[in-house]
């Protein structure tokens, strides 16, 4: 526990600042998690209209500073790269 009045105050403020974050973070792992699902299920269409969403979404995250901007870039080129791969089974 924090013994000083400025580390007691700091404690607040970061756990005001953790419960805004959370539901940025919270949609966008849905999301993406969402999106994986439908490639496992094989529904193209449908993973295609959700990746403009994800795309918005993470870019959120990372102009929030909630993930680091190349974690970001990681993420949605992998998204990308699932939805194309679902193209070319077939």
């Amino acid at each position: 526990m924090p013994l000083t009045s400025a580390a007691i105050k700091a404690m607040r403020q970061s756990a005001t600042k953790r419960e805004a974050r959370r539901p940025f973070k919270t949609r966008m792992k849905s999301v993406l998690r969402d999106l994986v699902e439908l490639v496992k299920a094989g529904k193209k269409e449908e993973a295609t209209k959700l990746l403009p969403s994800v795309y918005k979404i993470v870019d959120t995250a990372a102009k929030k500073r909630i993930v680091h901007w190349k974690n970001a870039a990681h993420k949605k080129s992998q998204a990308a790269s699932l939805v194309a791969a679902l193209g070319k089974k077939k």
